[in-house]
């Protein structure tokens, strides 16, 4: 079963390093406002984006497999049916304890195999809606 307790969510909340996959570089998209939020309010935001070099000034790999960098949060700005791939390349890395989808992206097969590999799963909600609600 996906997160929904708040205390559990306060807690992922309160982890640093968040790889936006599907993070966008055009202003005004969702996936380009809300890590633009969440690198606002202290996270460190790893944009994963194969069409971008850059976006907020930092580099844009073109896969979780690409990032060097400790991953706490894999949050997940691309279609429900491109969940699946993605909850792959995070099982496949030693770190991203937590996937998290945004609203509107569900997956429940992909979300059974990341809890069946102890990864916590937070499915359907809005970061920057629950960091606002829990802060």
């Amino acid at each position: 079963m996906p997160i929904t307790d708040d205390d559990e969510l306060a807690a992922i909340l309160d982890l640093d390093t968040v790889a936006v996959v599907g993070c966008s570089s055009t202003p005004g998209k969702d996936a380009h406002e809300i890590p633009r939020y969440l690198l606002d309010h202290g996270y460190d935001v790893v944009p994963v984006n194969p069409t971008a070099d850059e976006v907020f000034d930092r580099r844009a790999y073109d896969s979780l497999a690409d990032v060097e960098a400790e991953i706490d949060i894999v949050n997940v700005f691309r279609p429900s049916d491109e969940v699946s791939g993605i909850v792959d390349d995070a099982l496949d890395r030693d770190d991203a304890d937590v996937i998290w989808t945004q609203l509107g992206i569900r997956d429940p097969e992909a979300t059974q195999r990341a809890e069946d590999a102890g990864r916590q799963v937070v499915e359907d909600k809005c970061m920057k809606v629950e960091h606002q609600r829990l802060g």
